[in-house]
């Protein structure tokens, strides 16, 4: 039998480690290839320490070359593990666009509670019955709810075949689709994760999907900002992002840091606009009355402090939670004053996107580098 190194490297150009995004030839992972007689030896380094991992990458290598170049050579497989150059370095989300999405909006808040996971889920049910494509990505690690809001709770995304990969297959509900790390998870159990192991399986909802054509990817991020949304803007070029805060001032004080972490001059993501949610309280019997217990136009207010516009509000009304309860978003009921409320929030964050979309460049990736024990944000062209 003759063969040649080059045709060992062709074998293995679809193979890709769990949870890295390129193929472990285009990510130079395959550091040697030894090929005498009917013998060869790969060398590959890979990132995922896992037995699981390491496992699956041997198999697979030893897979492609008997099936590709020859059933009869004898393949020895040596992984080897790349590990951090210190504890604290997050791993390294290596930035590219998922194809054939052509915008994505991250959804935030500076603190918990406000409803960051509603208006996400809305505002994707609102795109969708206006004709679009939409995907949901649950970025919430610790906290997941997207499943839930879907009443897809028990649902878990199926294994598809994509040009010689395997990847996973979203879980569509209401014309939305979704990836959750809700669909892995156990329900009764508390994700404990340290940020890189976070980061590593964000990693994999990301780049191990296959979303098909979609109009609009909403990320729904966890509140706050640290490891996750670092993770979020090095990994994909955001279109922009929208900001929901609840009137009160201890609310607002923390979107007002959402805000200013996305306009960071190195990282640089068009904020869309302010979301006030829980605006004011009607209740059902008196349709018309608005009482503002968590104080009035905060959001509005910070939104012209810091020059960026405001979306629209939110009521706090009882069936946008028994919606949420029992997975049925309430923007699915046509003709309610909440389902114009989505629609009017909804209009002007793609207004605010078209703007964007026509006077900026594509958002730049962030790329998260350690010098000296300091992280250094950069944007990368």
């Amino acid at each position: 039998m003759s063969f040649k190194k080059q045709d060992i490297l062709k074998a293995l150009e679809t193979i890709t480690a769990p949870g890295e995004g390129k193929t472990l030839v285009e990510s130079n992972s395959i550091t040697n290839i030894v090929a005498f007689g009917e013998e060869v030896i790969v060398d590959v380094t890979i990132s995922n320490p896992s037995l699981q991992a390491k496992k699956k990458v041997e198999v697979e290598i030893m897979k492609a070359i008997h099936e590709k170049v020859g059933q009869k050579i004898d393949v020895k497989v040596n992984v080897k593990v790349e590990k951090p150059e210190t504890p604290e370095k997050l791993p390294q989300i290596k930035g590219k666009q998922i194809p054939n999405i052509k915008n994505i909006i991250a959804v935030a808040s500076g603190k918990g509670g406000v409803g960051k996971s509603t208006i996400t889920a809305n505002m994707a049910i609102t795109l969708a019955k206006m004709g679009f494509n939409v995907g949901i990505l649950d970025a919430d690690v610790y906290g997941p709810s997207q499943h839930l809001m879907f009443d897809v709770e028990k649902a878990r995304p199926l294994s598809v075949e994509v040009d010689g990969r395997s990847k996973m297959k979203p879980i569509e509900s209401y014309g939305v689709k979704l990836l959750s790390l809700g669909f892995f998870t156990n329900p009764d159990q508390a994700v404990i994760w340290r940020g890189p192991m976070a980061s590593k399986a964000l990693n994999q909802l990301i780049f191990d999907a296959d979303w098909g054509e979609l109009d609009f990817l909403l990320i729904d991020l966890p509140p706050g900002t640290g490891d996750i949304h670092l993770s979020i803007v090095q990994a994909l070029p955001i279109s922009g992002a929208v900001v929901v805060s609840t009137p009160q001032k201890i609310a607002l004080a923390d979107a007002k840091k959402g805000v200013a972490m996305f306009q960071q001059e190195s990282i640089n993501v068009p904020v869309l606009g302010i979301i006030e949610n829980m605006a004011y309280f009607t209740p059902e019997e008196l349709p018309n009355n608005k009482y503002y217990i968590f104080g009035k136009d905060g959001a509005k207010h910070l939104s012209e402090d810091i020059n960026t516009t405001f979306l629209g509000e939110i009521p706090l009304v009882q069936s946008i939670r028994e919606s949420g309860d029992v997975g049925h978003p309430v923007a699915l009921q046509n003709g309610t004053i909440l389902e114009k409320a989505f629609n009017e929030i909804t209009k002007g964050a793609l207004s605010q996107l078209l703007i964007r979309n026509e006077n900026l460049p594509p958002t730049e990736i962030v790329r998260i580098t350690t010098m000296s024990g300091c992280s250094a944000v950069k944007n990368k062209k």
